[in-house]
């Protein structure tokens, strides 16, 4: 008894997670989405009424009622699922970062290490490994980031041989990724390396070191927010 009242204790906290969860995202999409809550429930009372009409009207209102509330209920989640991500993306673009954290929920099979590559304009270009081969992923300006990539392109072709590289440009500009597209594009590159050569490349890779353990401090004022490498310091 005493181990049920627990599991039972265990699953309602579980559930009371979830709602607030659940509540919390809500809020958050309606800051910049304030009609959601509406546009939700019209699809969810729509298609229920739909599937009790047809019910009615081939004489199976309690089959199709029931099948009718179940669908609703799972259009209901999908769009709204749908519309908080793209809410919160709309909050995340343009702040530091962003690419970074939308790298980190790509999927299964893929490595991320954020901000191999960096200037004093904090431009900065984040790396991710998987099955895809590299793929390099810059956010700031677009001039700038250029020329960020090449020198860590060639960087990599000291040590990565027959592995192909790929580079987004986070954006909105023609030639540019949307950061809410960020994800779609990277998993759309062919698979063309097997798991052995995943591992593989990462141990290089990590081997090769990144930015944040070599780079040397810039003279002059550290930029504001910047945090001092662990390990290191100022001359």
């Amino acid at each position: 008894m005493a181990r049920k009242a627990k599991t039972e204790g265990a699953e309602s906290a579980a559930n009371a997670g979830r709602f607030k969860q659940i509540a919390l995202t809500y809020k958050m999409t309606r800051r910049s989405d304030p009609k959601v809550g509406l546009v939700v429930a019209g699809v969810g009372i729509v298609t229920f009424g739909a599937f009790l009409a047809f019910g009615f009207w081939i004489d199976h209102p309690i089959y199709l009622g029931i099948l009718g509330f179940l669908l609703a209920f799972l259009a209901m989640a999908i769009l709204f699922g749908r519309r908080a991500e793209r809410a919160a993306f709309g909050q995340m673009e343009g702040q530091p970062g962003a690419a970074a954290a939308v790298l980190d929920r790509v999927g299964r099979g893929w490595t991320t290490t954020p901000a191999v590559a960096m200037n004093r304009s904090q431009d900065v270009v984040h790396r991710s490994v998987s099955k895809a081969g590299i793929v390099l992923v810059g956010e700031g300006n677009p001039n700038r980031l250029k020329t960020l990539l090449a020198a860590e392109k060639k960087k990599m072709a000291r040590i990565v041989v027959d592995v192909p590289v790929h580079d987004i440009i986070v954006g909105n500009d023609e030639g540019q990724t949307p950061l809410s597209k960020v994800r779609t594009k990277m998993l759309k590159f062919p698979r063309v390396l097997t798991g052995p050569q995943v591992t593989a490349t990462n141990d290089r890779l990590r081997a090769m070191g990144d930015l944040m353990s070599n780079m040397p401090l810039p003279k002059g004022p550290m930029p504001k927010g910047m945090r001092m490498p662990r390990g290191g310091k100022a001359r």
